[in-house]
């Protein structure tokens, strides 16, 4: 296994290109979330019956869009979100994107280690640190192998948890009356459409902005756009609904917890395991490319180490840290505004990258980004909308004036 596996510096060659139904299998695994199923619960709970489908069609509609078009610059270039970055940024610019969207998926790797070990802990009585440690070595491990094994882990795990979710689902319809009596629920408080969608979009938005790490490796664009929309559209969606349908018979919104209290402790730790294991691996791979772009060094390497920090430090991360990775990924949707401008406007160059004359730091990108933080914090609708279209259309201002 050589770092080339991984062309974290370089363009993935067309002999590396993988099919769309392991692609797809990869996108699934890193949507399958548990985060996702607790924002399912907020919404089940808080809309209509009617309202919720349309709450999550819409959002993750957009959230597909914004996806598929990162999917599709990254398949068309071959580039990592960070080498993409190098365009807009310069090189030394893209350290920021690079830092902040590194950082934040070690962040998440490590909550999401202790997302696992503390309810198997409470389930088994086996002690968190000796869970913490088992757990994130094996999600380390299968990290250093590469692109190759989050696609063989997620041959595994996305059908069992789709499978499990499902019985799941039905197993909760049935316990609250019927899918009738579902329909026939009225929220005691109301949550405003627009919120619902804006949690949706917000719900995957920070890690879709990596798309281009994973399907930069699809044999043509227009596979990438399809494989994206599944991922997104369809996989987000049904996080969705197992939240929901758990949240209304059993009030946990998370599919482990909900199978633990439908008498499947067994295949609650598998669901819970899996689903982290994908989406962790995901993150640690994309944070290996991250700090590659910033060091120079294996992305290989970068990532196992990675996965030894957010290991050591999940139990810390998941008490200490979790609303500050929630500040920090408000930053994240911007900049893929940003990559999505730059790509519209100067699409030619893309394609010559290694014959590229780089500028250091280009000013108008970081300033977008800036502007796309605080379009999302003070404009109303929907925040992670307004963010992205905030970034992208005021960097194609400033990076007029730059010229």
């Amino acid at each position: 296994m050589t770092e080339d596996s991984n062309y974290g510096l370089k363009p993935v060659p067309e002999s590396a290109r993988k099919g769309v139904v392991a692609l797809s299998l990869l996108m699934l695994g890193l949507t399958f979330f548990s985060a996702s199923m607790w924002t399912g619960g907020t919404l089940g709970t808080g809309l209509s019956f009617n309202d919720f489908f349309l709450a999550v069609l819409v959002g993750n509609l957009l959230l597909g869009i914004y996806t598929a078009a990162l999917g599709f610059i990254g398949a068309s270039t071959g580039l990592s979100t960070h080498l993409l970055a190098r365009f807009s940024f310069g090189v030394k610019g893209s350290w920021l994107p690079s830092l902040l969207l590194g950082g934040t998926q070690v962040g998440w790797f490590g909550v999401g280690v202790a997302m696992f070990a503390i309810p198997v802990q409470k389930a088994t009585g086996i002690d968190t640190n000796v869970l913490i440690i088992v757990a994130g070595l094996a999600m380390t491990t299968t990290v250093y192998f590469g692109i190759s094994a989050l696609m063989a882990l997620s041959v595994i795990a996305v059908p069992a948890i789709a499978l499990l979710g499902g019985y799941s689902v039905w197993l909760a319809v049935g316990e609250v009356g019927g899918l009738s009596q579902l329909q026939s629920l009225v929220p005691a408080t109301p949550l405003p459409l627009s919120g619902a969608i804006a949690l949706v979009v917000g719900s995957f938005i920070s890690a879709g902005t990596l798309t281009a790490d994973f399907v930069r490796f699809a044999r043509r664009p227009a596979s990438a756009v399809l494989i994206t929309l599944i991922a997104f559209f369809l996989g987000n969606s049904l996080m969705f609904i197992f939240g929901a349908a758990g949240s209304a018979a059993t009030g946990e919104s998370d599919i482990a917890q909900v199978l633990m209290l439908q008498g499947l402790l067994l295949p609650a730790i598998v669901v819970l395991g899996l689903n982290i294991w994908t989406t962790n691996d995901n993150a640690l791979y994309a944070s290996g490319l991250g700090f590659a772009n910033i060091t120079g060094w294996s992305s290989r390497n970068l990532a196992v180490i990675n996965g030894i920090v957010g290991t050591l430090s999940a139990l810390w991360l998941y008490n200490h840290f979790v609303g500050w990775l929630t500040f920090l990924s408000a930053a994240i949707p911007p900049i893929g505004g940003v990559l999505i401008a730059d790509y519209l406007v100067n699409r030619q160059r893309y394609h010559a990258f290694e014959q590229m004359q780089w500028q250091t730091v280009r000013y108008s990108a970081l300033a977008a980004v800036g502007v796309g933080v605080l379009a999302g914090h003070f404009l109303p609708g929907i925040v992670p909308l307004n963010a992205v279209l905030g970034a992208a259309l005021s960097y194609w201002v400033f990076s007029r004036w730059e010229r």
